[in-house]
């Protein structure tokens, strides 16, 4: 049920509503020429707002890559557009885990028999973004050079979409070596004479166009505005700028980027995230996010992040089959006491303060509310061992699972600028980032030094903590060159997931999907490796869930 073990020919739903109403162009000859709608685009603005917004809306589309199946009364579950590369991150490190079940569309990222060419799941991780990135250069092209105004706005969040997308395909596809060389992906550029022969380029020429993107949308955001924090503006850019960096160890600028883009911001308090949170868009530390409305959520519910990495929507998997989103027990039990982080998940008796007191009522009977987390009906089992409850809902039980999903925060960066000193030999200043901000919004007992890590290992504790379920577990572990380690003690991974994996194995670097590799004969696929047994490498240590 879960998988598809060949693909089906795929046509991307890039849903931009009237994106296309050229009512009133006179078309020579049936043809609108390049000029024609650089021309109607800045005459009538009205006309590239909606191809603009379609931009945002696809990016977490569901049913974004293989569309309406009638064999599956709607779109694939896992479906998602850039979400489904966000949650497979997550699904393939060691801290999000799902059960090994039927219900499980997510299992090919617990097994990591998502390097096979013609599976569903690589292939919409490697389509959703070059769709994207394509609707990014057509929009871009709609527009002379010189534009300007608010037009030259749009513009300039139409790079940084495209940046976002290449920084979320290419962890996926290399190593990150001090020098950068490994081959990375394909650039769609201007540069590019022969789709068919248009090779992978290095990790370093893709960053650079990455960073390239990025310091075009900041120079020209000056003085943008935005309505809502679904749009990119200049403090968004900067923060995705900031990431970037991180990827290449440019600390230096990766520093000035975070602390520019959150200037004037703070992240969540303490009673902020001790009930479910997450959720809403306009949040004071959301930097940019995904405006899911309940007409998007609606075509396909179950493909939303409420849908999967949520717990307290109705209509999810995780209601219905008990395919509950788990943190990793070794990171979990990693959490003092103290740290309020440690009640986003339900301990091994299905308890934690927040889960406590969220009550929802059996709508089959006319019992009172009970605690969610052990609430059992016919359409909703009760929890299982380290559920999440960090991310909140409109309303517990929804069936609408139209919540918002952040994709850039303040805490991020607060962390990236403690990775950042680090990198430049600056101990103390990353020390004292870093406790300031969990001792202020996380845990007021905190010390760098409890848990006896490496001040670089308690920084990425502290970002698979505060970023679970975001999607960095697998971007983070490869720029860090950190091993996938399942098996510590007291790990709860399903037997068939449960092995560790070496940083530099080639199985991590996802393979090129077939159809790819028959229309640019320019690509030189990834190699090496196999697919991982349980229980292989047992001796691997990640330096915080085992030491």
């Amino acid at each position: 049920m879960k998988l598809f073990r060949y693909l089906i020919p795929a046509i991307a739903t890039l849903v931009i509503a009237s994106c296309a109403d050229f009512d009133s162009v006179d078309m020579q000859g049936g043809t609108l020429l390049e000029k024609q709608v650089q021309e109607t685009y800045v005459d009538m603005p009205v006309r590239g707002q909606a191809p603009f917004e379609g931009l945002y809306s696809s990016l977490l589309q569901p049913g974004f890559v293989y569309g309406y199946q009638s064999n599956l009364k709607g779109f694939r579950p896992d479906d998602s557009g850039l979400l489904t590369i966000l949650m497979s991150n997550d699904f393939e490190s060691a801290d999000c885990l799902l059960p090994d079940n039927d219900y499980n569309w997510f299992s090919t990222c617990g097994e990591y028999s998502s390097r096979s060419a013609d599976y569903a799941n690589p292939y919409m991780r490697y389509k959703a973004p070059y769709d994207i990135i394509s609707l990014c250069n057509t929009f871009i092209a709609s527009y002379p050079e010189d534009v300007t105004g608010d037009n030259l706005y749009m513009v300039a969040q139409a790079h940084a979409i495209k940046a976002y997308c290449y920084l979320l395909l290419a962890p996926s596809f290399c190593f990150f070596t001090p020098e950068l060389d490994e081959p990375c992906v394909p650039l769609l550029t201007d540069d590019v004479k022969d789709p068919a022969n248009n090779p992978r380029a290095t990790v370093k020429e893709v960053f650079d166009l990455i960073i390239d993107e990025l310091t075009f949308a900041v120079d020209n955001l000056d003085g943008f505005t935005r309505t809502t924090n679904a749009y990119i503006d200049k403090k968004a850019a900067l923060a995705l700028r900031a990431r970037a960096e991180l990827f290449i160890r440019d600390y230096q600028n990766a520093y000035d980027d975070a602390v520019a883009a959150v200037e004037g911001l703070t992240p969540y308090s303490i009673a902020e995230v001790s009930v479910p949170a997450f959720y809403k868009l306009s949040d004071h530390n959301v930097i940019w996010g995904y405006d899911m409305t309940t007409i998007i959520a609606q075509t396909g519910p179950e493909c939303t992040h409420t849908g999967w990495i949520g717990s307290l929507g109705g209509a999810t998997y995780a209601w219905w089959t008990g395919c509950y989103a788990q943190i990793y027990k070794p990171l979990y039990d990693r959490i003092p006491a103290t740290d309020v982080r440690k009640q986003w998940w339900v301990d091994e008796s299905l308890h934690s303060a927040i889960a406590d007191v969220i009550k929802y009522h059996d709508p089959s009977t006319n019992n009172a509310d009970e605690p969610v987390a052990t609430l059992a009906y016919e359409d909703k089992l009760p929890f299982v061992p380290y559920t999440n409850v960090k991310f909140g809902v409109n309303e517990v039980g929804t069936q609408t699972c139209d919540e918002d999903f952040p994709l850039v925060r303040v805490e991020e960066m607060l962390l990236i600028q403690a990775e950042a000193k680090l990198g430049l030999n600056d101990a103390p200043a990353a020390k004292t980032i870093l406790e300031n901000f969990v001792k202020t919004y996380r845990d007021p007992s905190y010390s760098a030094d409890a848990h006896g890590f490496e001040l670089a290992d308690e920084i990425w504790f502290q970002r698979r903590v505060e970023l679970w379920g975001e999607g960095f577990g697998i971007p983070d572990a490869r720029r860090l060159n950190k091993p996938i380690v399942r098996m510590a003690e007291g790990s709860n991974w399903a037997a068939n997931f449960k092995f560790n994996i070496a940083p530099d194995d080639p199985w991590l670097r996802m393979r090129f999907p077939t159809d790819e590799m028959n229309t640019n004969f320019g690509i030189e696929d990834n190699e090496g490796g196999e697919q991982p047994k349980p229980g292989q490498n047992s001796d691997l240590f990640d330096g915080v869930t085992n030491i």
